[in-house]
Order: C-alpha cells, then structure tokens, then sequence
C-alpha cells in the first residue's frame, strides 16, 4: 500500500516543488512505483516532468468528479513515474467545493482506490494554507517540509505547524512529519550553516541529513522538462537528490 506523502510549505520560493518532482524522480528510479499528484493550479511540476495539459483529464476533473482519479492518471516518459497533473481551473476549484460535502476530504476519497497500485504517492501542494493544501494534508499519511538555508528560514513555519495540529485534530490525527529537507545551501556562507543548526533544533530529529544545495542546474532542468538526474547526473543537485530518496526510502522500510 502507498505512503502518502505531501510536501507543503505556505512559504514561496523555497524549493518545494523543486523537491516534489526531483525526489519523485528519484524514487521511482530507485525502483519504487511512484505518483506524483500536482495539486497547485501553476502546473509547475507538470511542465518539470515534460507533461503537457491539453485536453484530457487532469486534477481539477477529478476534485470536481467528472473523472476517478485512476482516468487522470498519466504514464511519465520516465520508468516507474507517473502524474496526476494538474490545470489552471484548479485555482477556482476552492470556490467551487467551498459548498461540498467534507470538502477537506474530496482528494483522500479520490485516492483510495490507487493506494495499492502504488509504492509512493507525493503531493506538491500550493504555496499557501488554503483549501487545496488542506485536501492534500488530509490525503497524507505523512508532511515533508522545505525549508531554505536563508534569512528568515523559519519564518511562516509555526503557522504551518498550528495547520498541521488543526488537521490532525478536526480531519486527519495519524498525520505525520515526514521530514524537514534544508535546500539552498550556500556552504560557502556562515548564515547558511547557522540555518542549518537553528532548522535542527526547532525540529528536533526530523531534519533528513541529506542537504539540497543551491544548483543552478535545479533551476534550468524544469525548462527542459527534466528531472535533476536526468537532465544532469552529475552535478550536486543530482547527488543530493538521489541521496535524499535513499534516506526516505531506508527510513519507511527498515
């Protein structure tokens, strides 16, 4: 059965979905059966994996129940990785469930019937807490949260964590912290490495010891539609990636 795993972060521009699409990648490649579910209407880790979203189903068919989540569903290019992409009309599918019935739950009942076709289901989720992030949170057995080695890092993270014990207790109480993955390191830079020392005692324990690096070859592969590993192998972006899915993968299957 599938771990579910959203990766959230109410913070922009801090690597969440840069972590979702290469880790997924990376998983899969690891020989894991993976799902990717693109749950922010930017599409952006849609466009990463090299899927285009003309006609067809995607996400927002699935929140509104014109499809299962199974028709939507999409085999990547890439071996074992797959997507459930997502549209621009997902930006009004909060005001379009705000009257449904256990609106926070139309993605966890969606997802049901994949559980067992999978080893590995991930949620990129939007940069915000609202209604969309609140389905991917309640679908989730578990959180991976990014956070970026610079000033401010942990700015926003005590609301995330208020949504998160919110969610545990109203909608979803086996919900888990799967993680804190630190990206953007510069290790060339003391603030960096402060960061790196204050995210690990805030969270104590649950910081992956792998360690994203600021990589300017992780910001060119989405043009590409590539993930970091295949579109360079052997830049750090790429080891640390693959080294991430490791830890993760060791880490649920011991």
């Amino acid at each position: 059965m599938a771990k579910i795993i959203s990766t959230a972060n109410q913070k922009g521009g801090v690597g969440k979905t840069t972590t979702a699409v290469n880790l997924a990648a990376c998983v899969a490649d690891e020989g894991k059966k993976t799902l990717l579910i693109d749950l922010d209407p930017q599409g952006n880790a849609t466009s990463g994996l090299g899927v285009t979203v003309k006609g067809g189903y995607n996400l927002y068919s699935v929140m509104t129940g014109q499809c299962t989540a199974e028709r939507a569903v999409r085999v990547t290019r890439y071996k074992n990785l797959s997507v459930l992409p997502s549209s621009v009309d997902l930006s009004g599918c909060e005001i379009e469930l705000v009257d449904a019935e256990e609106r926070e739950s139309v993605l966890k009942r969606a997802l049901a019937p994949l559980k067992d076709t999978y080893d590995y289901i991930f949620i990129d989720s939007p940069p915000s807490l609202g209604l969309l992030t609140l389905n991917g949170l309640t679908a989730a057995d578990s959180v991976l949260v990014p956070i970026q080695c610079e000033y401010y890092a942990l700015e926003g993270v005590g609301q995330l964590m208020n949504t998160l014990n919110l969610v545990r207790r109203r909608l979803n109480p086996s919900l888990e912290i799967e993680g804190v993955v630190l990206t953007m390191l510069d290790g060339r830079t003391n603030l960096g490495l402060q960061v790196v020392s204050e995210v690990k005692k805030y969270f104590k324990g649950k910081v992956f010891s792998t360690v994203v690096p600021r990589n300017v070859r992780l910001s060119e592969a989405p043009s590409h539609g590539l993930p970091i590993h295949l579109y360079d192998a052997n830049c750090t972006g790429a080891d640390a990636y693959r080294k991430l899915a490791r830890e993760l993968i060791n880490r649920n299957e011991v």
